[in-house]
Order: C-alpha cells, then structure tokens, then sequence
C-alpha cells in the first residue's frame, strides 16, 4: 500500500509538471524568438533616419557601422536605382533578390530563411516612389538565447517537485502503513496462541475503527477461551464422584490379573481426570509452540505406557513388539502429551481390531527428527485423510473421531506432522514425526531414519 501510494503520486505529479513544464518551455522558446526579432527590427529602424536624408553610400557605412548589427556584420542595405543613381548595396546580403523583391513590393517586414539562421527584411520608403530594403541577419543563437538554461531551470524546478512529492508521499504512506502493520503483526500473534497482544488505536479514523474491532475481538476470545476452560474444568470435575465408586468397586474386586488390571486402569483414569482438571484450570492457556528446555524421554514414556498396555494384549491374546527404546530419546513434547497420544494411538488398537491382532510400536532416532511408527494387522483405515480431520467420529463404532487429532496437534506443535497409511502387519501405520530443531520439514524431503525398519 506505501509504495501504491508513492506511486499513485508519483504519476500524478510527472503528468501535473509536465502539462505545465512543457507549455512553459515552449512559451520560453517564443518569447526568446520574440526578442531577437524585435532587436533586429530596432537595429533596422536605426537606419532609417539615415536613408531618409542622404542615399551616399559613405554617409550610410558610418550609420550602418553606428549600430550593433552593422558593427557585427550582420546588416546589409539595398537601395534601388533611381535616375542617374545606380543601385547601392552596403553590407553582406544574405536573402534572394527574388524575397528582397517580393517585400519591396507588398511593403511590409518580412523573415527569410538563410544559411546559419534568418534575415528580417525591413522596408524603408525614401519616397513616394523608391522603397529601400534594410536586411538584418538574425542567427539560430540569438533565436535561442537563454532558452537552454530556461529549460534546465524549469527540468530542475520539475524533478525538484516530483521527488518532494514523492517523500511527502512516503512520509504519508508510513503513517498509513504503520498502523495496518502493526494490526497485521497482532493478528498473526494472537494466531500463534498470545491472547495478551492489542493493537495501538491510532492512525486513520478506518485503521483506528479496526483496531478497536481487532482489541475487542482479542478479548472476547480471552473470555471465550476461559469460559471454555473452566467448562471443561467443572465436567472433568463432574467425573470424581463415578470415578469414586468406580475404584471403590474395583477394589472389592480381590486379587488376580484382572482385578489389577482394573485397578490399574482406574487410577490411571483418575489422574487423567485430574491432569485435564489443571490444565484446564491454567491461567495461561496453551499456544502449541513447545515452550523451550520442555520435553521428556520418549523411550521411557513408551516403556511405561507398554508395560500398561502389553499386559490387556496378553489377555486378548494380541502378540506386541517393540523396537528402539533401548536408549534415551529426548523430544520437545510435555510427557503428559506423549502419554495421551500413545494412549489414544493404542487404544484405537484395541477398540477397532479383532482379538489377537498384533501390533507393534516402532521408535527411530534421525538427529534431527524422531519417528514413532504405530501399526497393526487390523483391517485398516478405508480414508486416512477424513481420519485425521477433527471429530469424524462415527458414532456407529463408538469413535468420537478425536484421538488422531490429540496426536496430529501433538506433532504440529514441533514442526513435525502425522501421516496414516498401510503397515508391514497387513493394517493400520500410524507415522508421528517430531521435529527437534522446532523448524517444519520441506515438502517432499526424505528425512534420516524415515526409513521403516523391522
């Protein structure tokens, strides 16, 4: 927009200078043209006096020589005979005698064109019957006399206006800017997750409209957001009472891998209920750009989590394996993150394939990036793009549709993303790649350890 601006004025102000510089240049030109044929007729008015008393040519040297033409050589004289009297011709005669001839005739001043410039052709009656002819040459320089440098001056007064008026416009165009800058820069902010960024309500009376509208948007989705908070808060909280009886029932249950197994799943359910409890009791909600120095030990979180879930796939008769874990793996996601991915991840294992169908997770280390491979032999997933997009669940199978998103969101959050495909086992691969470094892999570009090893 600044530089339209610039730009819009700049046009309009090349058209303005030259609608008035070029008319000026030329007038210049005319009146310089003007003026040097208007001393030519003076010069050639001097001489009349002279010719009206006296015809001898030594008498018309000496005036003709008086004057500042005929000094410079540029008069000439041509009287016609008369009687005994033979023609006289003073001076250096540059027009034909036929244009002599023809203002002789017609008695009036006249302008012939001659090598080097023109001659004005002045007539000067002596009498009744003879008219003399009194030639004054005027060069292409005295035509021209000043008109360059009138030229130069009005070109630099021209480009004088047109860079001010393009400065002005800048200056103008900064104003104007500024304020549209500063709304976009807060509006990608609020994008990335910071809701305490407002915009100045300053500038242009639109500009200032839109920052008041941007700042009040910005609040109201700070309210939004804490009304959303606290209402996952209080039905999260609604959960402790069933959870109660539920891990009381369970403890009645006595002793046996079920039972411990039950008992194992509630408490994990129950400090589940209390992590989104606090998470959704935070002041400060959460962006999804990994704050850094955060992560944890993916190695460690998937021993744990498989340790949980090897033991319901003993029961189902699902046969597991896992590769990769054998030593420490750091990545930029909270632990809670991880957990609630993995588990999501494997829980549509178990909710969505037969008994006895295996899976398997899969870690791999690229320097850059890490890897966590999913799969299973299921039957698959018919449309793996409508299973990534959020809440297309189908209430038929009992999917709300959100676990893939947990993971997806989870992997976005580093620059990494998720990808659902068709797995060695026959089933289901779930890709997670993590990115370390925070930066977003090229399209396209194949990453170290990206490769699937079994």
């Amino acid at each position: 927009m600044r530089w339209a601006l610039v730009r819009v004025c700049l046009a309009v102000t090349v058209m303005v200078v030259v609608a008035f510089a070029v008319p000026l240049g030329l007038v210049v030109r005319e009146m310089a043209s003007d003026r040097a044929f208007s001393n030519a007729e003076r010069q050639a008015a001097a001489i009349g006096p002279t010719l009206s008393i006296t015809t001898d040519r030594t008498q018309l040297s000496r005036a003709m020589l008086s004057t500042d033409a005929g000094a410079a050589g540029r008069m000439a004289l041509h009287i016609p005979p008369h009687g005994d009297r033979p023609e006289v011709e003073l001076g250096h005669g540059r027009a034909s005698r036929d244009e002599i001839e023809a203002v002789r005739r017609l008695g009036r001043s006249g302008i012939s064109d001659v090598p080097g410039g023109s001659a004005l052709l002045a007539p000067i009656a002596l009498n009744s019957a003879e008219t003399s002819i009194v030639e004054v040459f005027v060069s292409d320089a005295d035509v021209t006399d000043g008109v360059t440098t009138a030229w130069i001056m009005l070109a630099g007064v021209g480009v004088a206006l047109v860079v001010g008026a393009v400065a002005v416009a800048d200056r103008l165009g900064v104003r104007l800017i500024q304020p549209a800058e500063q709304l976009a820069d807060a509006a990608l902010e609020l994008g990335e997750g910071r809701l305490g960024v407002r915009v100045p309500e300053d500038g242009p009376t639109e500009l200032k409209q839109a920052a008041v509208a941007f700042n009040s948007m910005a609040d109201q989705v700070v309210r939004l957001l804490a009304n959303e908070r606290e209402l996952a808060a209080d039905l999260s909280h609604r959960l402790r009472t069933p959870l109660t009886v539920l891990r009381l029932n369970a403890a009645s249950l006595g002793e046996g891998p079920a039972a411990e197994h039950t008992r194992a799943a509630v408490e994990q359910l129950e400090r589940e209920v209390d992590t989104i409890i606090r998470t959704a009791r935070e002041a400060r909600p959460r962006t999804g750009v990994p704050v850094p120095g955060a992560g944890c030990d993916a190695a460690e979180v998937i021993r744990e989590r498989m340790d949980f879930w090897s033991a319901l796939a003993e029961d189902e008769g699902r046969p597991v394996s896992v590769a990769g874990i054998d030593r420490p793996v750091r990545i930029p996601v909270a632990r809670v993150d991880l957990v609630a991915a993995l588990d999501a991840l494997l829980g549509n294992v178990f909710r969505h394939t037969p008994e006895g169908t295996a899976f398997s997770v899969d870690v791999h280390n690229g320097g850059d990036v890490v890897i966590v491979l999913v799969s299973d032999a299921g039957p698959g997933i018919p449309d793996p793009a409508a299973a990534l997009a959020r809440g297309n669940g189908d209430g038929r199978t009992g999917s709300t549709g959100l676990g893939l998103d947990i993971v997806r969101r989870m992997a976005e959050a580093t620059g990494g993303d998720v990808r659902v495909g068709r797995s060695v086992l026959g089933g289901t691969e779930i890709r997670i790649l993590l990115q370390l470094d925070g930066g977003r892999p090229e399209p396209g570009r194949r990453r170290r350890g990206a490769g699937r090893r079994r």
